[in-house]
């Protein structure tokens, strides 16, 4: 496939969708333009319309609703420069966003997909990753060469589906890390070796072992997944799940201590919720 993609957002999700496009000379942007010319892929533009402007493809991958917001609206916003693109919205910035960027580019005539991603940035690099494509079938297909590059691309319903389906497996995410380090100081208060108890927590959500070293050596750096990232998104999974009025206790306990760990660690990576159950150091 040959086509001209554009890529608004390098941060650490950004930056990794960019290396694995790199083949396709990606021009990219970033609020930060540093960020964007670390990335050393393809050409930086000065301002999201100028990333779009000649693209054909335009993916998102920005911090949440107000980034979003930010990147396509103004003078000098994406939306300025729409003409008929793709438009694929990667971030995680809720449903009610998708509905919003709908609206306003189907009057430009560009078409949407929301495609939020499952896995880390390891993951993505590796082309391993899990895609939640929601929109129209014919928009899906074009966008799948694209997006396969990245990993498994899964179709899951109109549009607004993905950023939907993107809460629930977050939300899933902050029960399990929040569960595994409960039970991983719970297992070694109660005299276990930590190597056997995380073994076992492995052996039931294998997905952990990827985050080791902030189970076994309480080190949350480098950050895959920053704890006010995640906290964001369970704010974003609980107006969601609200509307439905959907019964939820688990991850609202989930919430409650990814929040207590973001007052203190915001930007570690999203094991340091084990700091809830670690009791400080004796004087």
């Amino acid at each position: 496939m040959s086509a001209r993609i554009a890529i608004l957002g390098t941060g650490r999700m950004g930056s990794a969708i960019a290396r694995c496009l790199a083949s396709f000379e990606p021009t990219l942007w970033n609020r930060t333009r540093s960020r964007a010319e670390q990335v050393g892929v393809g050409r930086v533009a000065a301002t999201p319309a100028d990333a779009a402007r000649d693209a054909d493809v335009v993916i998102l991958s920005l911090t949440g609703a107000d980034a979003v917001r930010a990147a396509l609206g103004g003078p000098d916003g994406a939306l300025t420069a729409a003409h008929g693109q793709l438009f694929i919205e990667m971030s995680t910035s809720g449903p009610a966003v998708v509905e919003e960027l709908a609206a306003q580019l189907h009057a430009s005539g560009s078409a949407l997909i929301d495609a939020p991603i499952m896995g880390a940035p390891t993951v993505v690099l590796r082309g391993a990753a899990a895609i939640l494509a929601g929109g129209a079938p014919d928009d899906v297909a074009r966008a799948r060469p694209v997006l396969e590059l990245l990993g498994e691309v899964r179709h899951v319903g109109p549009l607004g589906s993905g950023a939907r389906l993107k809460l629930v497996a977050n939300s899933m995410l902050a029960v399990v890390v929040s569960a595994a380090a409960e039970l991983q100081v719970a297992g070694e208060a109660a005299g276990l070796d930590p190597e056997q108890v995380f073994w076992v927590l492995v052996r039931l959500a294998p997905a952990l072992e990827m985050r080791r070293a902030g189970y076994l050596q309480r080190r949350h750096q480098p950050t895959l997944f920053a704890v006010r990232d995640l906290l964001k998104d369970l704010d974003l999974a609980r107006e969601l799940f609200g509307q439905s009025e959907a019964q939820t206790p688990l991850t609202a306990c989930a919430r409650t201590i990814v929040e207590e760990a973001a007052a203190s660690a915001p930007d570690l990576e999203i094991t340091a919720v084990i700091t809830r159950y670690t009791p400080p150091p004796a004087r």
